[in-house]
């Protein structure tokens, strides 16, 4: 088990395939059953026992940090890291590493909304990530259960849970549903400032045979664009029936 103590979301991001509804907002603050997805993570997070969160912020970061503030003190305690320029994942989870600590921590997208199966997922996450083994562990849903646009699929799983990308015309399985468990040592030869992607140091994990992944056994909403978020509504509305059957 490894305890998680501290946690990052992402929420810097322009949110463009949203558009219109992220023109004057940023796609995290975008409401879902009665709250933010943004404030949707953050509570999972909080839940799994993550005292200390980073939130980064870019497009409409006056807002995102006026949700944050308005949070009032609920679990996780939150420092807001606002980038003046896009950093993608990778940037923004770097320059976050000295709040984040020297254990694994969670990093969820801020537009990742999940609903846990019979044990919570970061819990699972956390039971499951060794170090010893493990520069990461991802959070997968099957393509065949997700509605939308989901490609022909990110990821493939080897019997041992280890991660790898799929070969030219293959077919991947996997979608990565944005919530993961990393270490620091993910880190180790990436760029020293500037933006680059969370995939550049995945695929230098799987080289080396230490990305790893779980697959989710609740509900996750693809939330890329207004129809998918309109999906997600009504399921939530209609108690979940047509997700969970």
């Amino acid at each position: 088990m490894t305890p998680l103590s501290h946690g990052m979301v992402l929420a810097a991001g322009l949110g463009l395939r949203m558009r219109p509804l992220t023109r004057d907002t940023a796609k995290p603050l975008l409401p879902l059953n009665g709250r933010s997805l943004l404030d949707h993570a953050l509570d999972r997070l909080g839940e799994a026992g993550v005292r200390e969160a980073v939130v980064n912020a870019h497009w409409h970061a006056d807002k995102v940090a006026a949700a944050v503030a308005a949070r009032d003190g609920a679990a996780p305690r939150i420092h807001l890291q606002r980038e003046d320029e896009l950093l993608e994942t990778g940037g923004g989870v770097s320059r976050a590493l000295s709040r984040l600590g020297p254990a694994p921590f969670a990093v969820a997208n801020g537009d990742s909304m999940w609903l846990d199966g019979p044990t919570p997922a970061l819990s699972r996450l956390a039971a499951a990530f060794d170090p010893a083994r493990m520069d990461g562990l991802l959070l997968l849903v099957r393509s065949a259960q997700v509605e939308g646009e989901v490609g022909t699929g990110d990821f493939l799983l080897d019997p041992l849970g280890r991660l790898r990308r799929p070969k030219e015309r293959e077919v991947a399985p996997y979608i990565f549903a944005g919530v993961q468990v990393l270490t620091p040592a993910l880190f180790a030869h990436a760029p020293a400032a500037g933006a680059f992607s969370l995939n550049r140091l995945y695929d230098r994990a799987i080289a080396a045979g230490r990305l790893y992944a779980l697959v989710h056994d609740g509900v996750w909403f693809h939330l890329s664009t207004p129809p998918d978020l309109e999906r997600a509504e009504a399921a939530m509305q209609a108690g979940l029936a047509k997700a969970l059957f």
